[in-house]
């Protein structure tokens, strides 16, 4: 049965003309870095996130949310592109993906080759000033935020986010634009690694199902969006995706 479903999502794949991915903590979990709304291990479990993880909360205590983040700082420093990044790079690279969406802010995809990425969760590359708005690369900073301290500007004083997206915080207007269109757009959606539970990443799925466009789900667990999806793979998706990308080789 499950070989058949692989045969038939690769058919699915081969035969689109505009293909996207959404991807979510899931695909990075075997590279090391937790997720957040697993029972067993995800990041929710210990702490409230509207406290660490906030706008709010960063606003009142940016000391606490940088120790709070500090060790998922290092794991995902340390991290490395596991065999699901690997082959979605792959079926970018052999033009059997146009473009990739992640919920992610660890960058694993494009370290493992991918092009066109759109990081709706924002990423860790630079950071912002609350206060000035003066923007900085992270680089050199991290040892710092990862002693728990809080990172400062060097312009005025203020205190620097990473240009993450946190509770409580608008997603980037033109990322999520581009996102919506192109799932309003392709013709097939992979959704892998991701519960489907944060909006408005979680509407993608829907907007491709209602302009006529397949849905593949590729997850480890049941998903709130399971029932629009033309085909469904269990499994982890550093087995199954790589696994797909044999059968797309042949």
């Amino acid at each position: 049965m499950a070989d058949r479903l692989m045969h038939q999502a690769a058919d699915m794949i081969r035969s689109a003309s505009f293909v996207v991915a959404l991807t979510g903590a899931g695909i990075s979990t075997p590279s090391g870095i937790p997720d957040f709304r697993s029972p067993s291990s995800g990041m929710w479990n210990a702490v409230n996130p509207m406290v660490v993880a906030s706008i709010w909360g960063f606003h009142e205590h940016p000391r606490q949310f940088y120790q709070w983040f500090q060790p998922l700082m290092r794991q995902i420093r340390a991290a490395m592109p596991n065999a699901a990044h690997v082959a979605l790079a792959e079926m970018e690279r052999n033009g059997w993906l146009k473009l990739l969406i992640t919920q992610n802010i660890d960058g694993l995809h494009q370290l493992a080759g991918s092009q066109k990425v759109l990081e709706l969760h924002g990423h860790l590359r630079s950071a912002t000033c609350m206060q000035c708005r003066h923007q900085v690369p992270t680089v050199g900073l991290w040892p710092k935020a990862e002693r728990g301290e809080a990172l400062l500007c060097a312009e005025c004083g203020g205190i620097l986010k990473p240009d993450v997206i946190l509770f409580g915080e608008p997603l980037d207007h033109d990322c999520l634009r581009e996102a919506q269109e192109s799932a309003l757009f392709c013709d097939l959606l992979i959704a892998t690694g991701s519960s489907l539970e944060v909006e408005p990443a979680a509407d993608l799925p829907h907007l491709a199902r209602r302009s006529g466009a397949r849905v593949i789900l590729i997850n480890r667990q049941p998903t709130i969006a399971d029932s629009i999806a033309d085909i469904t793979l269990r499994g982890d998706v550093s087995t199954v995706l790589p696994e797909l990308v044999q059968i797309l080789r042949r």
